[in-house]
């Protein structure tokens, strides 16, 4: 028997003894700030900034303005919008001719060109957001796939206030994520940036280097 052989019989012999599985939410329960929404978007704006994201509040029928006036101060031409969503269709029926929309209806084989080199900037909707961390939680899909959020220079994304969890672990369970999740969750804080050469922090380098937030609140709530 060789000495692989001898190691792993005595493995295969060693008792094995039951772990008990972590109380997660135990542990988060313990921990839970109980936080009123005003309290969740204030974390998460602070959050946000620090990371070097525009957070810009509005409402839901001010947001297509909003998102206008930011896209011609930026001197943005095209934005990127979803094959079929209602926010996209929303803004469609209000944008001006000064901002062109695009929609991601194709396969990305047939306009790879135009997409990297002549799309300005994106809209996608975020699922929910994390205040703890200052987060955003994008679900991509057939409507606004992954690269929408990776590719456009300019990122803009929707968020409802109301949609805002306190941690991780309550988005989680809040959302159902155990029923069944995408292919790609994304969790977003800010631009892309790096510091990879020669430690001079960059942004844009592997994304968006703007990433900027239309925070919609309910009618009658407070910014």
């Amino acid at each position: 028997m060789s000495a692989r052989e001898r190691i792993l019989e005595r493995l295969r012999a060693a008792p094995s003894l039951p772990v008990a599985a972590p109380d997660v939410a135990g542990w988060f329960a313990a921990r839970r700030r109980h936080e009123e929404l005003a309290q969740r978007i204030a974390r998460l704006r602070n959050g946000l900034g620090s990371y070097h994201a525009e957070v810009h509040d509005t409402t839901e029928a001010g947001w297509p303005e909003l998102l206008m006036q930011i896209a011609a101060a930026k001197q943005l031409r095209t934005l990127l919008i979803g094959s079929d969503t209602r926010h996209g269709a929303a803004l469609e029926a209000r944008c001006s001719d000064a901002l062109q929309l695009v929609r991601y209806d194709r396969a990305i084989e047939s306009w790879r060109e135009q997409m990297f080199d002549a799309v300005d900037a994106s809209l996608t909707l975020a699922r929910s957001a994390i205040a703890e961390t200052g987060s955003l939680i994008l679900w991509p899909d057939a409507d606004e796939p992954r690269l929408m959020s990776l590719v456009p220079p300019v990122h803009f994304v929707l968020l409802d206030a109301a949609t805002i969890h306190e941690d991780f672990h309550s988005a989680m369970v809040a959302e159902k994520w155990g029923a069944g999740l995408p292919t790609n969750v994304l969790l977003i804080s800010g631009p892309s940036k790096t510091a990879d050469i020669q430690q001079t922090l960059a942004y844009g380098a592997h994304g968006p280097r703007e990433l900027i937030v239309l925070l919609r609140h309910a009618q009658g709530d407070t910014a």
